[in-house]
């Protein structure tokens, strides 16, 4: 009976340090990156390309990270296409229109003022007349908005603030696009009414 018990003993201990030994071959392969020996690895390993892997493509060795091709839209992006120039500017000011439904304009004049609030009112103040608390920090006060900049034109307003303007920073990283455009019907509210230019009132008065 003890040599029944013993036998069966010897039988399992054998078993394990056989598992154990074949365990540390399958790990003791030269290639680091070797998974050893393995049970099923099912898909573990695809047949296509991993990411910021090398491949050989007619006898070229070429890295998977790749830029995306030119012209190549991100999802959730909307391409702008006037540069961050002067003359990206004026053509802002000219051709950009606020695309809004302009029947919702009080509801997005609203949402542009609480925008106004969190991102404009330290510089350009509460009314928009360049007075905010940072103001006089800054080298000269940002013009007012029912003043100098009375007549800026929606286009040139987005233009800005998607690039920024003088001591104003880019705020395009901040705001989507919606925003700014929301944010430009607010601006407009401060601006106030527009002035007629003197050309335009005289040719009004002759007819």
């Amino acid at each position: 009976m003890k040599k029944n018990n013993l036998s069966v003993k010897l039988f399992i201990q054998s078993f394990i340090l056989g598992v154990i030994i074949i365990g540390l071959t399958s790990c003791g392969k030269k290639d680091e990156n070797s998974p050893g020996v393995e049970f099923m690895p099912d898909m573990y390993r695809s047949v296509s390309l991993e990411y910021y892997s090398t491949h050989t493509i007619d006898g070229m060795v070429e890295n998977n990270a790749k830029l995306p091709v030119e012209g190549t839209i991100a999802r959730g992006y909307l391409p702008y296409s006037y540069p961050n120039t002067p003359e990206g500017y004026e053509k802002a000011g000219l051709n950009l229109k606020n695309p809004l439904n302009a029947k919702s304009r009080e509801e997005y004049e609203v949402e542009g003022e609480v925008i106004y609030g969190k991102f404009c009112t330290h510089c350009h103040g509460a009314s928009g007349a360049g007075d905010g608390k940072v103001s006089d920090k800054l080298p000269g006060p940002p013009p007012a908005y029912n003043g100098a900049l009375k007549n800026l034109p929606e286009g040139k307003i987005f233009h800005s603030i998607t690039y920024g303007k003088g001591t104003m920073g880019s705020h395009a990283s901040q705001l989507t696009q919606d925003e700014r455009w929301k944010l430009v019907y607010f601006v407009q509210k401060l601006q106030g009414p527009k002035e007629v230019p003197l050309a335009d009132s005289t040719a009004a008065k002759v007819k």
